[in-house]
């Protein structure tokens, strides 16, 4: 990635303060939120970029980003990770699903406003639609069929195929991807 980008730590939240630095992240890899830009289209928004806890943690861990907190001294991943878990308490299991699925190529964002942990691209937002939504779960976790039956429905009205993501105890992010079938 070409960018190298400034950002700074308010609390848990992560801002990247220069616009064409906000710029570049957007447009190499679809990261970030622009403050005040409800669907950016494009890289040609003039504000600042709210990452999220993953995309912070992420960009820090690939060298593309340095942080400082408010008084401008440097944050190390360490820290960042310490004080993000802090606020984002599923961040030791969503991190590694995020950090699998960017390193092979596709584009991560919120899946929020599907009820899941994630949306992910191929090619990313605005180029087309998202062809997955995925939930991660701790590995121990026990899941009710109903929960399953619920999100594969979501899935389905979205036109979306549903993933079930979890990290095994060996660190590797394993993978259920759940489809309707029709009879």
């Amino acid at each position: 990635m070409k960018c190298k980008a400034k950002a700074r730590l308010y609390g848990t939240t992560v801002v990247v303060e220069s616009i064409d630095d906000s710029r570049c992240l957007y447009q190499q890899g679809f990261y970030g939120h622009p403050l005040g830009v409800e669907k950016p289209k494009d890289a040609s928004f003039n504000s600042q970029l709210r990452l999220s806890p993953t995309e912070a943690l992420y960009l820090l861990e690939q060298g593309v980003i340095t942080v400082v907190d408010e008084e401008g001294s440097p944050v190390e991943f360490k820290e960042l990770w310490t004080r993000l878990s802090s606020q984002y308490k599923d961040l030791e299991v969503e991190y590694p699903v995020y950090k699998a699925l960017r390193q092979s190529g596709l584009v991560v964002r919120s899946g929020l406003k599907f009820g899941a942990d994630f949306t992910v691209y191929r090619l990313g937002p605005g180029l087309e639609h998202a062809p997955y939504i995925v939930h991660v779960v701790a590995y121990e976790e026990e899941l009710e069929p109903t929960d399953i039956v619920r999100a594969g429905r979501l899935s389905h009205s979205v036109r979306k195929a549903f993933i079930l993501a979890s990290v095994e105890p060996n660190g590797n992010p394993s993978y259920l991807i759940f489809k309707w079938l029709l009879p």
